[in-house]
């Protein structure tokens, strides 16, 4: 069975890709490099990609940063730091990049005749982006049955969000077992362009207090 793998070159979606792949799938991965602050993550898909022995690995150029709004894509505004949680929507919240990164892999999944898209979208850890919710992802699915040739006239493309309702420790734990590098990976929203995370932003805290309450070593490279 053939899937497309959305693939950011993080920690979570290095993991739904070793996920595909132990379930037996043809892996397809696709990075969008949508406009953010950084490459370094794109290099990490690269190299995630490769280690994980993903079918064929594309990376998609779009400019969501022309339109700003949000701290990975405005340059204007400060990525938060320390324990910068909120019950609010944070401000590292990219309007409708879920949505988009969806629609472009529903695009190739349709191409390749492709069953099935995985993204690695998380509630539990951090809930303040609505595009990371089990809703949005079924939501979604039932636009890809409506949307699609494959969803009018075939069995129609399911979505897949493994990891939505997994704490980020549990991720790692998973990760793990599936041999995943997670040395080739790079979360944070700030990250040197040889990779090394700042260390103090909410994807930094979030991954570091993750390895905290597992068992496993936490490679990240820190500036």
């Amino acid at each position: 069975m053939r899937s497309v793998v959305l693939l950011s070159g993080g920690l979570d979606s290095a993991t739904v890709l070793a996920q595909a792949r132990d379930l037996g799938r043809d892996c397809f991965a696709l990075t969008i490099d949508y406009g953010q602050r950084h490459s370094a993550e794109i290099d990490a898909a690269k190299a995630v990609a490769h280690a994980l022995g993903a079918v064929e690995h594309r990376i998609v150029h779009i400019d969501y940063g022309q339109f700003g709004g949000s701290a990975l894509t405005d340059a204007t505004i400060d990525v938060p730091t320390g324990n910068a949680q909120t019950d609010s929507i944070p401000v590292t919240y990219v309007p409708a990049r879920n949505t988009v990164m969806l629609a472009i892999a529903l695009g190739w999944a349709e191409v390749l005749n492709a069953e099935e898209i995985f993204i690695g979208v998380n509630a539990v850890d951090y809930s303040g982006y609505p595009d990371c919710r089990p809703e949005f992802v079924s939501a979604f699915e039932k636009l890809a049955q409506l949307a699609t040739k494959a969803g009018v006239e075939g069995s129609g493309i399911r979505v897949r969000a493994p990891l939505v309702e997994m704490s980020k420790a549990e991720i790692i734990q998973l990760g793990t077992q599936l041999d995943v590098n997670y040395a080739l990976t790079v979360s944070c929203y700030q990250a040197a362009s040889d990779g090394r995370a700042c260390g103090d932003c909410d994807a930094c805290n979030l991954r570091r207090a993750g390895f905290a309450a597992t068992q496993c070593a936490d490679p990240t490279r820190y500036s």
